[in-house]
């Protein structure tokens, strides 16, 4: 599906996937719960999903001749981590806009995890006072004009590469990918499990398990707060993905399946369910997850195979998109553990 497009190969390669043996006998081993680990697709900086819609937006600012790459998201964005590192990596400079989307009072939360590795890179770091929100950001359209005001040649990048006409070419890719590993398995993955915020990762997973008819099997839990234009955007990529592609399926807002119930209490907020889900995932798996997006996915699976959703003797995959330098932004939350 993705032979025409150019790509520029930041990733390791197909990803592992793993099965969680223990977390699927400890919620009653009438579900398989494997997981397919995002996170350590990549050499650059803790890796994750953002990678994979890279490869297929960085060609265009090469070619473009850009010299900076600009990008938004909040203080502990994972994605903003990610544009830093490739910058570092093709050689060019990097501004990152950093809005205050999470009302999070832990003392180091703007000096450690992502935001810290970024400014590491050599990424100039912009902290800006505006609130979350999944669209356009007055701010970042701000930080291109200003680039190119000092004779720079900015490359935009929009928060979660999601919008970017190549963004949800990627996550195409990733449903390729679980083809070919689960011939390899012997088996087809019943459900697949993925968190959704800006929503091209779940977009072009829905366009590209389209290719067989499980565009309703990948399960998207809403961790932005804001679901209804969450779905909206979703759908709306995954359309002007299956174009660019030429998927021969119409895509229905019915397709994308968006779990509305453990984004509580709001965006970059865990619950404490979710940080039990951390807690339960990482002393029986040794798998760390994050509190503001694989946290609340994690949460959502966990509830989902508790309450029965997934048939006795389903295979479920869970999408481990990375993100774990979060956590450090978190330190007072699991100050016990």
């Amino acid at each position: 599906m993705l032979k025409k497009f150019e790509r520029y190969p930041l990733t390791f390669g197909p990803t592992p996937i793993e099965k969680l043996d223990r977390l699927s006998e400890h919620l009653g081993g009438k579900v398989e719960i494997y997981a397919k680990r995002e996170d350590c697709n990549s050499g650059l900086a803790f890796g994750g999903n953002k990678l994979r819609k890279l490869e297929y937006i960085v060609p265009d600012a090469i070619a473009l001749g850009a010299d900076t790459l600009v990008t938004v998201g909040g203080v502990q964005s994972n994605h903003t981590r990610m544009v830093a590192a490739v910058a570092a990596k093709i050689g060019m400079k990097c501004l990152l806009v950093q809005e205050s989307w999470v009302p999070h009072d832990d003392i180091v939360y703007d000096r450690v995890g992502n935001i810290l590795l970024s400014r590491i890179m050599g990424a100039e770091v912009r902290l800006v006072d505006e609130s979350f929100d999944i669209g356009i950001r007055r701010s970042w359209e701000k930080a291109l004009y200003e680039v190119k005001a000092a004779g720079g040649r900015p490359y935009p990048i929009p928060a979660g590469a999601s919008v970017h006409p190549n963004g949800g070419l990627g996550y195409v890719g990733f449903a390729e990918e679980v083809r070919a590993q689960e011939k390899q398995l012997g088996f087809a993955f019943d459900h697949i499990v993925v968190c959704t915020v800006t929503g091209s990762t779940h977009a072009g997973m829905l366009v590209g398990f389209a290719k067989d008819g499980r565009q309703r099997k990948v399960i998207g839990i809403d961790a932005s707060a804001t679901p209804a234009k969450t779905k909206a955007q979703v759908l709306g990529i995954a359309r002007h993905t299956a174009m660019l592609v030429e998927l021969a399926t119409e895509l229905l807002e019915d397709d994308v399946v968006l779990l509305e119930d453990y984004a509580h209490p709001r965006y970059g907020i865990p619950s404490e369910q979710t940080k039990e889900a951390i807690r339960l995932c990482a002393r029986l798996e040794g798998m760390i997850t994050d509190p503001v997006y694989e946290g609340k996915s994690m949460q959502g699976m966990i509830d989902l195979v508790q309450k029965g959703f997934f048939p006795d003797g389903s295979k479920v995959l869970y999408a481990h998109l990375g993100g774990a330098p979060a956590i450090n932004g978190y330190a007072y939350a699991f100050r016990d553990g």
